[in-house]
């Protein structure tokens, strides 16, 4: 991670001494760069996806936690946390000395606004500004759904932060626990691979579901279009997404826009921003372990049909809080005072 900070701030170095802007935009995590920028008499401001470091990934270590950015080499070693928990509190004081500089910081979500004004400690310039999803084609929808067989749908790239195995596990608890006699769901996995390695974790998903006898009732979709997208939403009555700690969601986001009801890991962007109720109506559903995923999955498949449209109907109009032109709004109102002082 220094490594990569340092490059980038030759790079803005390089960028900075053939043309200085009043404004130095950063929406790319680089926050290196801000204090040369500052010394070019450059206004910082920043969108920020994703802390670079967060108190989770220092605890993860502190614990040993295997995980997909916690080696299972380094956390089964004393040592080797400990000499990590060193590399993190260095470089993490770093960060937030660097991030302090920036005169503007606006952030995706809630989750992120928490570790971004932890480390960079400048709440009163620190602004909340959900990100932009066109959803507009998805609430062309009709909520409508055909329920013979019900489908779930899960969207996102076979990366293993995603946690798609977990979503498969579950799916399987919750057909052993339907009664014999109802209806037989099926789920739909979407999604795209990066190299190799996607390709080898995807195919290990249809070996799962060949072990778990439910191979006939699983599909897997790789880099399909987006049209072929829309029209996989619009035949599912759920959504499912159990990535830990995901800044925002926009998949949830999706999903409800769609008029299928999310079913979401409970942390971060979905539990403190998306899924949350809409003028008192529940929309959707939150998870951590395979036992609640299981439950909210049958819950849903168990809905009366006025039932499930009523809290689809509640999903896609919180959607909407996410749309393109409150981005536009948001963001407008958010910037408007820097610019303001610095033309006068």
């Amino acid at each position: 991670m220094i490594g990569q900070s340092l490059g980038s701030v030759y790079l803005a170095w390089e960028a900075l001494t053939k043309f200085t802007p009043q404004f130095y935009f950063d929406t790319s995590g680089y926050a290196f760069a801000y204090p040369l920028a500052r010394l070019f008499g450059c206004k910082v401001i920043c969108y920020t996806h994703y802390p670079t470091i967060s108190s989770d990934m220092v605890e993860r270590v502190k614990h040993r936690s295997s995980m997909y950015n916690n080696n299972s080499l380094i956390a089964g070693s004393i040592w080797l946390s400990r000499c990590k928990i060193l590399y993190y509190t260095i470089f993490s004081w770093l960060y937030g000395l660097v991030g302090s500089c920036a005169h503007l910081v606006m952030v995706n979500s809630s989750w992120t606004r928490s570790h971004i004004t932890n480390i960079w400690k400048i709440p009163e310039r620190t602004k909340r500004v959900y990100p932009p999803c066109d959803t507009s084609a998805l609430q062309m929808l009709p909520l409508e759904r055909p329920t013979t067989p019900p489908v779930l749908i899960s969207v996102a790239q076979f990366r293993p932060e995603k946690a798609h195995g977990l979503q498969l596990e579950a799916f399987a608890l919750a057909l052993q626990k339907l009664d014999p006699d109802f209806p037989k769901p099926k789920i739909q996995f979407v999604g795209s691979c990066r190299n190799k390695e996607d390709l080898d974790r995807l195919q290990k998903l249809k070996d799962r579901s060949t072990e778990l006898h439910i191979d006939e009732l699983v599909e897997f979709h790789k880099d399909i279009s987006y049209r072929d997208l829309v029209q996989f939403l619009g035949g599912a009555i759920a959504g499912l997404h159990s990535m830990t700690d995901e800044h925002f969601g926009i998949s949830v986001v999706e999903y409800m826009a769609a008029g299928a009801i999310p079913i979401a890991h409970k942390s971060a962007g979905p539990m403190m921003d998306i899924v949350l109720d809409e003028d008192g109506h529940q929309t959707g559903f939150l998870a951590s372990e395979k036992e609640e995923f299981t439950e909210a999955i049958i819950k849903v498949l168990r809905m009366p049909e006025s039932g499930r449209q009523e809290m689809a109907a509640a999903a896609r109009k919180r959607a909407q809080r996410f749309s393109d032109q409150r981005f536009h709004q948001d963001f407008t109102e958010t910037v408007r005072p820097i610019l303001s002082a610095r033309e006068g």
